[in-house]
């Protein structure tokens, strides 16, 4: 009776570590809210708030980044941490936003997203200004959003040539 009970516990133990497994890879990295094919990006809390007065207040409208593309897309892959350090960087002045088509096909249709990854550029007013598709690298996409008339500051960037300058002086 024992033996036939072993290879009946070794067969429910392999199933529990097969969904165990496949459990841990669905989840997404920390930080990213997905659903319905719609991942959010999180702002830590200390970019919530603008770091001068001058900056744009929270609940004013924003321009924005859409872009749109799918967790398993290798340039999407790339854009991800291009478009978490644009968040980052730009809390308060950009809003930069993705979409999982693969996940929401209906965003795909409604943006009419011909190839993934694509970058969508809106004016605070929802109007789209641009829209690229393919592999948009940061400095492209800042330059872009110069050539439009949008300029945003970098707080951390801004800090580090002043204090490089001060050696230089």
């Amino acid at each position: 009776m024992k033996t036939k009970l072993i290879p009946i516990v070794l067969l429910v133990l392999a199933v529990a570590a097969v969904v165990g497994i496949k459990n841990r890879k669905q989840q997404e990295p920390a930080g990213i809210v997905c659903e319905s094919g719609m991942c959010v990006l999180p702002i830590p809390q200390e970019k919530m708030q603008p770091a001068d007065a001058a900056a744009a207040p929270v609940d004013q409208p924003l321009p924005k980044l859409l872009d749109l593309g799918a967790g398993k897309c290798i340039p999407c892959k790339m854009m991800a941490p291009i478009l978490d350090e644009m968040k980052e960087s730009f809390a308060g002045q950009l809003d930069v936003e993705f979409i999982d088509v693969w996940e929401n096909q209906s965003a795909g249709e409604q943006y009419g997203i011909r190839m993934i990854p694509t970058q969508i550029f809106f004016d605070a007013d929802g109007r789209e200004l641009f829209r690229h598709e393919g592999f948009y690298a940061r400095e492209d996409m800042v330059a872009k959003w110069n050539e439009l008339g949008f300029t945003f500051g970098e707080p951390k960037k801004i800090e580090q040539e002043l204090t490089s300058n001060k050696g230089n002086g």
